[in-house]
């Protein structure tokens, strides 16, 4: 954290009286913090206070009062290797989801060219509210990350999660963001992610629900961890971060079979995290097919490449793969099949028996099982904290070779 360039950005919540320590831990860390607040944060936390422990004028308007000066958010958000908005509440996220510039710190925050880290902090029902998740579901498409509150008595006195999340906690983040391990400097990275297409006509296709959180989160934190990565994805709404990631839009199995076949040999080590379609449409028709031409339709399908067995047979003594079962039922049973089969070196294993786990949801539950036959069992988990999990066992094997 040592000289990083920190916005703070404060809303209008009880959980601005954090903000003051939040901003001790940061300058103890050696970084610079400049504060930017809403009018209504003005009413929880003086902007006296924020500028006395953070050794800079706060901003909080368009023009300085003082003298009619303009403050530019354009050089704010140059200026800074991160944004950090905490407390955000309901209403802030929404403006940042919809591009609502009606402050100082949004406005900030939309040209603020650096990654920027959100910590909700709100009652139990406004953040569970569907409205709000989806406005964070946004963030998180944009590349945000979100740094979930924690789970305790709230200012209605009412129990449940919504807290800003503790300062030494969200400055553990930006820390570990900032510092991150070498475990995997100079290793190349083959991730798959994501749904496949499978065309019917050129306006329906044969899909699946996978959002691709599960793949983008691998990939980040191998990046992180100095790998160069090659990122393999279906058709998400999710962007990359991380500079060492190398992305390849496909859309069909095939052409993700292909692009996996090209790489695979020049790679480390293969995550095979995309859920590629098993079938798909013998025959594809050329123009859109019409309901009233065609009141009954028959679908035949065959099966796509296998691209899990394939790099299995490919794999030489020098690489791991790694891959990837979503079972209904039987899970271990089923995926230490799939592990033998394809000649995979590890497996993880997810559930929809599990609440939480599987598609298109924020959080997974894991279990590992390498072909040694360790199984390691993990708990409900955020998708990042589950991508750190599998990357770590990931290392180990690499080390053995």
């Amino acid at each position: 954290m040592k000289n990083k360039k920190i916005i703070l950005g404060i809303t209008g919540s009880i959980a601005a009286y954090k903000a003051a320590c939040l901003i001790r831990a940061l300058v103890k860390k050696g970084a610079e913090v400049q504060v930017v607040m809403t009018a209504a944060a003005k009413e929880f936390i003086t902007p006296l206070t924020l500028s006395t422990l953070s050794c800079k004028p706060v901003i909080s308007e368009f023009f300085s009062q003082r003298d009619g000066s303009w403050n530019s958010h354009v050089d704010l958000g140059l200026w800074a290797d991160a944004m950090l908005i905490a407390p955000a509440t309901a209403s802030t996220i929404a403006k940042m989801a919809n591009g609502i510039a009606d402050n100082m710190l949004i406005t900030t925050y939309l040209s603020c060219k650096s990654p920027v880290f959100v910590a909700p902090a709100m009652d139990m029902d406004m953040y569970a509210h569907p409205a709000t998740q989806q406005n964070l579901e946004r963030l998180r498409s944009f590349g945000n990350h979100i740094i979930e509150p924690a789970e305790g008595e709230l200012a209605s006195r009412l129990i449940g999660k919504g807290r800003m999340e503790e300062p030494d906690c969200i400055v553990r983040v930006l820390e570990d963001f900032f510092t991150p391990s070498n475990d995997l400097r100079k290793k190349k990275i083959l991730i798959t992610a994501g749904p496949t297409y499978e065309k019917i006509d050129p306006v329906r296709f044969i899909g699946n629900y996978s959002s691709g959180k599960m793949g983008f989160a691998l990939a980040e934190t191998c990046a992180q961890q100095g790998a160069e990565v090659r990122l393999i994805t279906g058709p998400v709404a999710l962007q990359t971060i991380h500079p060492n990631i190398r992305r390849t839009d496909v859309e069909s199995a095939d052409e993700m079979y292909r692009a996996a076949i090209e790489a695979f040999p020049d790679v480390d080590a293969a995550i095979l995290c995309a859920a590629v379609s098993d079938y798909r449409p013998e025959q594809q028709a050329d123009s859109k097919m019409k309901r009233e031409k065609t009141p009954t339709m028959t679908l035949s399908l065959v099966q796509t490449q296998d691209i899990a067995r394939t790099l299995g047979g490919m794999k030489r003594p020098d690489q791991i793969l790694a891959g990837f079962a979503l079972e209904t039922h039987d899970g271990v049973k089923h995926a230490k099949e799939k592990l033998v089969r394809k000649n995979l070196d590890m497996i993880v294993l997810n559930s929809l028996e599990d609440s939480g786990a599987g598609f298109r949801g924020d959080t997974n539950q894991i279990t590992i099982i390498d072909r040694e036959g360790n199984m390691q069992h993990f708990p409900l988990k955020s998708k990042r904290e589950v991508a750190t999990d599998i990357v770590n066992k990931l290392t180990m094997l690499i080390d053995r070779i």
